[in-house]
């Protein structure tokens, strides 16, 4: 299927797509603070470019979107452009997969959430980040 914009449409289009502060960010964010749940750092410097660090209990967190990052559960292979989405989209998870190595081998723990379990399950993720911090 042909893509229906012109260049400097899906040039535009694509400028928009926010790569921090997205709305499964916030609405996590949100439901920390509603928790009670401090002490934590946004866009902390570290490999992989965590959405949210808890650094005093070495606690990473990665709000990984459906589409860019390959759920397996709601991932939909886009229909153009195809061979270059696949490349991107599984350079990606390799990435997230070394990224998780690294981090893990240096003492930290990695948190990895789908954007639709912020949306879906939001009490399941908040007890697992509690059991945590128990």
């Amino acid at each position: 299927m042909a893509d229906v914009l012109t260049k400097k449409q899906r040039s535009y289009n694509m400028s928009r797509i926010k790569g921090r502060d997205t709305k499964p960010e916030i609405r996590f964010r949100k439901l920390l603070f509603k928790k009670g749940l401090r002490g934590y750092r946004l866009h902390y410097r570290l490999l992989g470019k965590p959405d949210i660090v808890f650094p005093n209990r070495k606690i990473i967190i990665f709000i990984d979107g459906c589409f860019w990052h390959k759920c397996p559960m709601c991932f939909i292979k886009p229909e153009t452009r195809t061979e270059f989405w696949m490349k991107k989209i599984n350079s990606n998870v390799k990435r997230d997969r070394k990224v998780n190595k690294i981090l893990t081998n240096e003492g930290w723990t990695v948190l990895r959430f789908w954007e639709h379990d912020i949306k879906q399950e939001p009490e399941r993720i908040i007890s697992e980040l509690l059991a945590l911090f128990a």
